[in-house]
Order: C-alpha cells, then structure tokens, then sequence
C-alpha cells in the first residue's frame, strides 16, 4: 500500500488523505511512505489521542503538538500524503478559525509585556513550570522566557531588554543549553481548546443547556469555571465552541482519499466500542457525558464525505 500511495502522490496534484484502520498501521504506513516516497515527498500525520472513548485522563502533550501543527498546516498544504486513523477520523475537533486566532507570532525587536504575553500563554493553554521540558510549558526567570512550542521540534530561549525581545534561541531541554538563534517563532495554542473568559464562559453555558440538574455537582464544570483542564476535558470538546468540525473541514478541494484494508471493520468496531463505553459511563452525575453523536461522526456520515474527494 505504501507503494502504491507514494506513486499516486507523485501523480496527483493535490493532496493524498491516507486512511489506515487503526493507529498502528498508520504508524507503519508513514515509516513505509518516507521509504517509498523518498525526500520530496510531503508527509503529514494526525495521530490519535491514544485513549479510549470517555477516558478520564488527557493525551501526552506531544501527541497534542504533532496534532495542533498538521491542523495548522493542512489548509495551506497543497500536495503530500496525509496519514489518519479512521477513529481519528472520525472525531469532531475546534473549527478552523480557532488556530487562525490564537497563533502568535514572536519577532527579535518587537515590543513585548511580560505579564501580558504570560495571560495570553496561560488562556492558550501553556504551563508555567520552574524548567521546560514538554510540549505546552514556560518559565520566566527575570529577563528571560523560556517556552516549548505546540508543533516545535525544540523550546526557545526568549531574551528580553527591557520590553523589547532581544534574542531567540532553542535549546537543548536535557542540557538547558541554547543552540541555535532564530529571528521569529510561531505559536501554536498549548490545547486543542482555550481557556480564557470568553470560552469558559461559552462552556458553562453550553454545559448547563446540556445537562440537567446542578452544575456544581460535577466537578468538571466546577474545574473548568476555574480555569483548570481536568483529566479527559477532550471529550467535552463541542461544549467550547459555537459550532465544532472535523479533519474533513480543513482539507484542501483538491484531495484525493484513499483507503486501506480493514477501514470499513474498523469502523464499525469503534463505533460498537465507543456506544458500549457510553452506555456504561452515562448515569454518573459528577460526570455526565455528551453522547457519541455529539464527538464523532458517525460511519455513513463519514462516507459520504469521502465520497467527495474519491
């Protein structure tokens, strides 16, 4: 298969969405392509999460990165091969607009307020820690910021003189050492969801038209109204944005899906699991859930978006 997809990529102008049955055969179709398709061929990859539906704790925070950063690029990408898990595929995530408004772009000389640009990083989703080491945190240290990126292959060393930003540099996270200097750094928001006023505000709301009885009850709502992201708040995604999408939405027109062995069955096997772990997780009222429904996209609907890019 990894054959034949990097041909059909070579051929095709536009972009190949690469449909695996499960995240295992996804992770083995993208080692193949970069065999196959050699240096000039474009790989992109969406991973899954890698928990199961309704699960009470949260993705690693580099899966989140790789995630953010194919979603970021996937509009402007134009030709390549873009890998996916059907499940995966499946999902419904934050609408296009919400990386187009909560992207910064970091210049050497601009003008920049400390105590500001650390609310914009916390409403992003950003961590302040005493050392930085993963995807998704910061520390301050007087003049100087330290940050890893959403979608960077290393944190950056941010330098200030006064309010102006004097220099940027990565750096090695185990060493703590700067290696290489850089004139601008684009950020990508720490979580697939923000949590400034405005969009707690839109989750409570949505929250209480949603489920019945009193809010305070279930810690959830109580967490996120303080601002905090608790174990597994992915699966209360719709609940931030007015209206959410899918991986569908942000693909390019000119698209050409194809799809691997085992799709269909693997379809409708998640489908199965994701009802089951519904039905038995349903009735806790600390923890009421959002019907599948409402996070995925179900087998037919997900065929008759194919069907546009076949």
């Amino acid at each position: 298969p990894a054959l034949l997809i990097a041909a059909a990529a070579a051929r095709y102008r536009g972009l190949v969405l690469a449909v695996a049955p499960d995240s295992q055969t996804a992770l083995r179709l993208e080692t193949e392509l970069r065999v196959f398709g050699g240096p000039d061929l474009d790989i992109l990859a969406f991973p899954d999460w890698e928990t199961l539906p309704y699960d009470v704790f949260s993705p690693h925070q580099d899966i989140v990165s790789q995630r953010l950063a194919t979603l970021y690029r996937l509009p402007q990408r134009r030709r390549g091969v873009l890998v996916v898990p059907v499940a995966t595929l499946m999902q419904r995530l934050a609408p296009r607009g919400y990386l187009d408004r909560y992207a910064l772009l970091l210049k050497v000389g601009e003008r920049l307020d400390s105590e500001d640009f650390r609310r914009r990083l916390e409403a992003a989703g950003y961590v302040c820690v005493s050392q930085v080491g993963e995807h998704g945190e910061f520390a301050v240290r007087g003049s100087i910021l330290d940050l890893f990126p959403m979608g960077a292959e290393r944190p950056y060393r941010i330098e200030l003189f006064d309010d102006e930003v004097e220099s940027i540099r990565d750096f090695d996270p185990e060493t703590q050492l700067s290696v290489t200097r850089t004139e601008q750094i684009e950020l990508l928001p720490a979580r697939e969801f923000a949590l400034d006023k405005e969009t707690i505000a839109r989750f409570r709301q949505a929250y209480r038209r949603q489920f019945e009885g009193d809010p305070q009850r279930s810690a959830i709502y109580r967490d996120v109204s303080a601002g905090n992201a608790p174990g597994g708040i992915e699966y209360y995604l719709p609940l931030f944005f007015e209206r959410s999408a899918t991986l569908l939405d942000y693909l390019p027109e000119a698209t050409l899906a194809i799809r691997l062995e085992g799709v269909d069955a693997a379809m409708a096997a998640f489908q199965e699991q994701l009802m089951d772990r519904y039905e038995q997780r349903r009735y806790d009222a600390e923890r009421p859930l959002l019907p599948p429904s409402q996070l995925f996209l179900e087998a037919a609907q997900v065929e008759r978006a194919l069907a546009r890019y076949l």
